[in-house]
């Protein structure tokens, strides 16, 4: 048995179940970085958290990883021009701790990928653009109304 100290849920929003959010450009913050290590012990990557900003999925977090220290050469080059893509989002181009990318807007192009242990679909982030390079207001190209922006 555990003491709840007077715990009211009527004050708290339940939790909502997180399905992935639809394929699109969203415009986002990063609002964490952390470097872990990779599940063999061999490497390291810089985990980021992005929060989107604005439309039917505001406030939701998407996640990318960055292999930065690894024994493959290529995976070490794709996640350098990934920073790369994003220090050009955000405009810092020399960023000597991650901390410094935090709480810029940029435009982030999230995909739906389906897991290879579970089957299930997941979000992945796979593109970077500065925050002019979409509307201030960027939906999900699934989402996008059919109607012409003049007829509505």
């Amino acid at each position: 048995m555990a003491t709840l100290n007077g715990f009211n849920a009527n004050q708290v929003e339940p939790s909502q179940d997180f399905e992935p959010i639809l394929a699109g450009k969203y415009l986002a913050v990063i609002t964490e970085s952390e470097m872990k290590p990779t599940k063999n012990g061999s490497g390291q990557y810089l985990q980021l958290s992005f929060q989107i900003l604005d439309g039917p999925f505001k406030g939701r977090f998407v996640w990318a990883r960055l292999n930065l220290n690894n024994s493959n050469p290529t995976t070490v080059q794709i996640a350098r021009q990934e920073l790369s893509a994003i220090c050009r989002a955000v405009g810092v181009m020399t960023p000597g701790d991650s901390v410094e990318l935090h709480n810029i807007p940029l435009v982030i192009t999230v995909k739906l990928k389906k897991r290879d242990d579970t089957g299930e679909m997941t979000n992945e982030v796979k593109g970077y653009a500065k925050r002019d390079a979409a509307p201030a207001s960027a939906t999900p190209a699934q989402a996008q109304s059919p109607t012409p922006p003049w007829r509505r």
